[in-house]
């Protein structure tokens, strides 16, 4: 079959990064990341799924609730199966769209968690509740937002009533915090993140940390949402880049990134880890073989057994002692480990379920999965690979 019709149009990872959602130009797939394979697809043709308006199969957007039947879509791609201003809710369980949401321009992006969708246009961003009544809570608008950035937390942890959306403010490099609350309606903060554009966005699960990222693509910086407070400045490295994605681990101790110049990289944050991973580390550090001190410095983490936390350092400049003398690039923190692509692909980063693991997933139709170490970084290992959507195949196996 023509490698039009196989081509990759979207690639994401759900709310737990247990699964991966891709659109093409034939309709969507859904893959579990570990064992990578394949769960479902859905070939889509021109009398499929109902409340359509295209002749053509594109899915452009494909986001999933955590593991549940349904998914919003939209279409793209070069013939797109649904008008781009649509977000359709597709139940997978009855195999068509059960509902849909329409609007006068472009839908850039949707995140979905088990009670709010996040629809967002290029100057405006709408939220509903989901998945009962589409019931519109709450809008606002942003600067020119053609990207579609925003991120929604997705914790559904006890006592986590509230959610937290961010996206961009109203002026250039600016973030709007939006705590969302069931009970006291929404609260509305800004934290001005970076003096040019922002390139991405993330938040941990619960919403209180936030990554950000401008278009010059050398700095990240770590957020409270709480009270918007910089916590951490982390260097991606000197020249300009296109950042793709950034994610938190699930217990917020590192931050992935990717980008346009083809390096996966791992950050350390300063932050608590959880009983288990302290316990992990510590016999980690306890069983590692003795260093001379001229060459403790590739020791990249600290157990601090005062505080019970595991300080996860990346490397900086040995200027870094003259920090407020010289430019902060000298007092930058670099990332902890790389993983380098064997080509510059468009790629989303995740964390696995095994402790310590990346997984990257290209719109080239590539899974890797590869894992770091947590005491000494560097260049990261490659577990595995798979490419999952092969263009010159009708129907590819895994």
């Amino acid at each position: 079959m023509g490698i039009s019709s196989r081509k990759v149009v979207f690639v994401g990872f759900n709310q737990d990064y247990g699964c991966v959602a891709c659109g093409t130009e034939r309709g969507f797939r859904v893959y579990n990341c570990e064992p990578f394979k394949e769960i479902f697809r859905r070939e889509l043709i021109s009398s499929i799924g109902g409340g359509g308006g295209g002749d053509g199969c594109g899915i452009g957007i494909v986001e999933m609730v955590f593991r549940s039947n349904i998914l919003a879509i939209v279409g793209g791609g070069s013939n797109p199966r649904y008008p781009p201003n649509k977000v359709m809710i597709w139940d997978d369980h009855q195999g068509r769209c059960i509902g849909e949401l329409s609007f006068r321009a472009q839908v850039r992006a949707v995140r979905v968690s088990r009670d709010k969708i996040v629809v967002v246009l290029e100057h405006k961003i709408f939220v509903y509740d989901f998945p009962a009544d589409l019931k519109l809570i709450h809008q606002m608008e942003t600067i020119p937002n053609a990207k579609g950035l925003v991120a929604l937390s997705s914790s559904t942890a006890p006592g986590n009533e509230s959610s937290v959306l961010v996206c961009p403010g109203l002026h250039r490099g600016e973030v709007r915090v939006e705590h969302l609350s069931a009970n006291k309606g929404s609260k509305t903060d800004f934290i001005a993140a970076h003096d040019s554009h922002l390139a991405c966005l993330a938040l941990t699960s619960d919403g209180h940390r936030l990554a950000t990222s401008s278009d010059k693509g050398t700095l990240v910086r770590i957020f409270n949402t709480l009270d918007g407070t910089r916590l951490q400045e982390l260097r991606r490295g000197s020249d300009r880049a296109q950042i793709y994605s950034l994610a938190f681990s699930p217990n917020a101790q590192w931050l992935a990134l990717s980008s346009d110049k083809g390096t996966v990289h791992v950050f350390g944050l300063r932050t608590f880890a959880s009983q288990d991973d302290r316990a992990d580390v510590a016999h980690l550090a306890y069983n590692q073989p003795s260093k001379d001190d001229t060459h403790a410095g590739n020791n990249r983490g600290i157990f601090d057994s005062d505080s019970s936390a595991f300080l996860s350092s990346n490397p900086g400049s040995s200027l870094a002692f003259m920090k407020g003398v010289l430019p902060s690039y000298f007092s930058s923190e670099w990332s902890f480990a790389q993983f380098h692509l064997p080509e510059e692909i468009r790629a989303v980063v995740a964390f696995g379920a095994q402790k310590n693991t990346i997984l990257i997933v290209g719109t080239d139709g590539s899974f890797y999965k590869c894992s770091f170490d947590p005491l000494h970084g560097g260049e990261m290992v490659q577990q595995e690979f798979t490419k999952f959507v092969r263009p010159y195949e009708d129907e590819p196996q895994l």
